[in-house]
């Protein structure tokens, strides 16, 4: 599935099923919600904490979710993710060309 898939398939299950988008500023708060929810389980799986009985621990159903609302957030302010992805890959690409390779720390 592409970008482009994603964003419209989303759009349609809105549409169809979840009757409308939440409010911009809703998602933002749902979307740093998810985040915390994927920072919980990278804490307990990789970091020094361990999991409560019965807590939910799949690490691909809130990156799932993250991405859910990361494509709301766009379909409602109208970015186009497909071409904001490849602009970034360049930005990057451009800016830190020579910056990992010259980082002792990355040797």
């Amino acid at each position: 599935m592409t970008l482009d898939e994603a964003q419209k398939q989303v759009d349609h299950w809105i549409k169809t099923v979840g009757v409308r988008y939440f409010s911009e500023l809703t998602n933002m708060a749902v979307l740093t919600e998810e985040v915390g929810e994927l920072a919980r389980i990278m804490a307990r799986t990789y970091g020094d904490q361990s999991f409560k009985e019965g807590e939910k621990h799949d690490l691909s159903d809130e990156m799932a979710d993250i991405l859910w609302v990361l494509i709301c957030l766009a379909n409602q302010t109208g970015v186009d993710l497909t071409e904001a992805f490849k602009r970034n890959i360049e930005k990057k690409t451009n800016r830190d060309k020579e910056r990992h390779k010259n980082n002792p720390k990355l040797q």
